[in-house]
């Protein structure tokens, strides 16, 4: 019986993406074809590279939308069934880990730029607001991070005594402030700045130092402290 999916053995030999990267290493493979060997096989009409290239072209050929394209969205892809759409999610969500477990060694702050490194991977592409912090010694190396707190498309709720808390229980020097605007916008509200005015006064009281508030989107950052309205 003739097979219904054409499976890469099938395919003609300048067609088979996981004999090129074993024959030419992974770096030559371009995305669609990447894509093409974690999804196997295409159809009848459409090899698993076209139908790889057709999926891209939807995203404009950005990995970074392809990685927030739901289940039920990629499921709508003819040739694209549910083992494969959460065989996609699953390779991009280890891929974002990747970049971000790159950050968990003890990496030094010395600009506003670093933190945007450590915290795009992690908050860069979200379609809600996360609130984190950055724990300092006093060599301004990273020794603790974690999220404050979670909201919504427009906002999240910051608790001053939380934050200050961990400061204390690993004996951080300073911090530096960080949430995302899933909206792209760079721009701080007000209500930035007055959590920003509150978190540094309060350090003060215990010698914690606020080095900075930065804004993260997926593309770019905003910070208080380039500004000059730290």
């Amino acid at each position: 019986m003739e097979p219904t999916n054409f499976a890469i053995k099938y395919w003609a030999e300048d067609d088979k993406p996981r004999e090129k990267l074993m024959l030419k290493g992974k770096s030559v493979l371009s995305d669609a074809e990447l894509i093409a060997i974690l999804i196997g096989s295409g159809s009848r009409n459409e090899s698993a590279v076209e139908l790889s290239k057709r999926i891209l072209i939807s995203t404009d050929n950005n990995l970074n939308t392809l990685g927030k394209l739901s289940l039920k969205q990629l499921t709508t892809f003819k040739g694209i069934g549910e083992a494969k759409a959460i065989t996609i999610i699953a390779a991009l969500e280890l891929g974002r880990r990747r970049r971000a477990e790159e950050t968990l060694e003890l990496k030094k702050i010395t600009s506003s730029k670093a933190v945007f490194e450590i915290m795009q991977p992690i908050v860069g592409e979200l379609p809600h607001e996360e609130f984190w912090v950055l724990y300092l010694n006093n060599s301004n190396k990273v020794i603790y991070k974690t999220q404050i707190s979670k909201g919504g498309i427009t906002g999240t709720v910051v608790d001053i005594r939380i934050i200050f808390k961990t400061a204390l229980e690993h004996n951080a020097t300073s911090l530096v402030l960080c949430h995302n605007h899933p909206s792209g916008v760079l721009q701080a509200s007000e209500a930035d700045k007055q959590i920003t005015r509150k978190l540094k006064e309060a350090g003060k009281q215990l010698d914690i130092l606020v080095l900075d508030h930065v804004i993260v989107t997926e593309k770019s950052y905003f910070s208080f402290a380039d500004e000059g309205i730290l």
